[in-house]
């Protein structure tokens, strides 16, 4: 499900992490586990010292893959959770290639990244509430954290479409670039993070990022209570199939 490739030597130090179920590259447990497999490989690797997440296809990710389930519903997401929460842990600084959409778990999992590299036609959607659940993937914590409780509010109460540009303006992605040049200039990033002294950076990162696995763990378990709450509900399976119809769901808080 995913692609790892060690880079030329134009890239020195730079891993490269492709996930590969386009074309909206849906994460999973299996995936989630993957990744977070892969990382801490890559933090034992002393050659490593920055790694890109990007994605092949439309999306960087569509959310979480619900595929199987009963329209309606959704399968308890505990097992991606314990694989996700594992993502902040790593030592080493990631940069996200969003290139397309960021929706739901998607947006969890580029906000996971240190960085974000994106474009205009790129789309970040925490559209949790709009399908009548609790945001998930730590999201209570890594959003707020970018954006600022006020902006992080608003998003997750509309579930709106922002695209790259305001992403960079609000703080959710830090460079706006051309689509066809998002994988090229999140690598060049990487790169540059890679020349920089690798004992300096993974030093100065995990200062900077002190408590945040433990915080965003803490408030996971409260997300998931929550999410399994809300699953049984009637407006939830009106905004599952609201989105499916591609109309306005009509919630009745029942």
């Amino acid at each position: 499900m995913t692609f790892i490739a060690r880079l030329d030597s134009g890239h020195a130090h730079v891993a490269l992490l492709e996930i590969r179920r386009g074309p909206f590259n849906y994460v999973n447990e299996d995936l989630m586990r993957e990744l977070a497999d892969t990382l801490v490989q890559f933090d034992a690797d002393p050659e490593i010292r920055c790694t890109v997440l990007a994605s092949e296809g439309k999306a960087f990710s569509a959310g979480a893959d619900f595929s199987g389930a009963d329209p309606g519903t959704a399968r308890d997401p505990g097992g991606l959770y314990v694989q996700a929460m594992r993502l902040f842990r790593v030592a080493k600084p990631m940069v996200a290639a969003v290139h397309g959409a960021a929706v739901g778990a998607g947006l969890g999992l580029a906000v996971a990244a240190d960085f974000r590299v994106t474009c205009a036609e790129a789309r970040f959607v925490a559209n949790f509430n709009r399908l009548g659940f609790h945001p998930g993937f730590g999201l209570s914590v890594t959003l707020p954290r970018l954006v600022g409780a006020q902006q992080a509010a608003v998003l997750f109460f509309t579930g709106r479409r922002i695209g790259g540009e305001e992403a960079v303006r609000l703080g959710l992605a830090d460079m706006l670039v051309a689509p066809d040049e998002v994988r090229a200039s999140a690598l060049a990033l990487a790169k540059e993070i890679a020349t920089s002294s690798p004992i300096a950076v993974e030093s100065t990162r995990a200062t900077l990022r002190r408590g945040l696995a433990d915080a965003v763990e803490e408030v996971n378990r409260h997300e998931r209570a929550e999410q399994l709450l809300h699953y049984a509900t009637e407006d939830f399976k009106e905004g599952v199939s609201a989105m499916a119809d591609r109309r306005e769901p009509v919630f009745k808080r029942r």
